[in-house]
């Protein structure tokens, strides 16, 4: 079996502008351009949000191969000033941590990729998967997306629950097209800690805009 040597992926302009006060919100703005990556022979999709790869071929060492990600311009937003930002990654646009009450955390993850990466239906029911729920249909998934128009903006938004345990984990997911790539806002935690935060987090989402040239 042939062997196949991976380039390290070249990530350029990658600015974060951070207003910080404790009566401030977060202003971020991310830009993307070109990357030299050698995209790997035969791999599986990667998952919005940040999820694991759920191909039996992916194995540990997958961490460490590069993915196409989107390029050109791309999106900014204010962020809540209690929600903590943490560095980005080759995979991640941003990483926020939301605090929760008895020592509970949620988290926002942010990635882009090339294309719409299978559809809202692939995307929605990947998700869904995350949280043992089983997938659904197009007919069914109309009734679950919610539409937001940011700006110049269309958000597709999915508010979905497990249906086990006490407090049972919730995703809330916002799909944003931009100029042939797709951003993914995945919101995931305690079911009573996005329900705190949920006015938050579409106010969040309402500040999406394109990132200004």
């Amino acid at each position: 079996m042939s062997r196949f040597q991976v380039a390290p992926v070249a990530l350029t302009s990658l600015f974060i502008v951070a207003l910080s006060g404790c009566r401030d919100r977060e202003i971020v703005s991310y830009r993307v351009k070109k990357e030299a990556t050698h995209p790997p022979a035969a791999t599986a999709a990667p998952e919005p949000g940040g999820a694991k790869l759920s191909s039996p071929d992916a194995s540990s060492s997958m961490a460490s191969t590069p993915v196409p990600t989107a390029q050109g311009d791309g999106l900014q937003w204010i962020a809540p000033p209690h929600w903590t930002s943490k560095p980005a990654s080759a995979m991640r646009r941003a990483t926020y941590v939301i605090p929760g009450g008895n020592g509970t955390n949620g988290e926002l993850a942010v990635t882009a990729f090339p294309g719409n990466v299978g559809g809202n239906l692939a995307n929605v029911n990947r998700w869904r998967g995350q949280i043992q729920l089983e997938p659904v249909g197009e007919q069914e998934l109309a009734k679950l997306l919610n539409h937001l128009d940011a700006g110049s903006l269309h958000i597709d938004v999915v508010d979905i629950r497990a249906d086990t345990g006490s407090d049972p984990q919730r995703i809330i997911g916002a799909i944003v097209p931009l100029d042939g790539s797709t951003w993914f806002f995945k919101f995931s935690g305690p079911d009573s800690l996005l329900t705190a935060e949920k006015p938050a987090i579409i106010e969040f989402l309402k500040t999406i805009r394109p990132a200004k040239s």
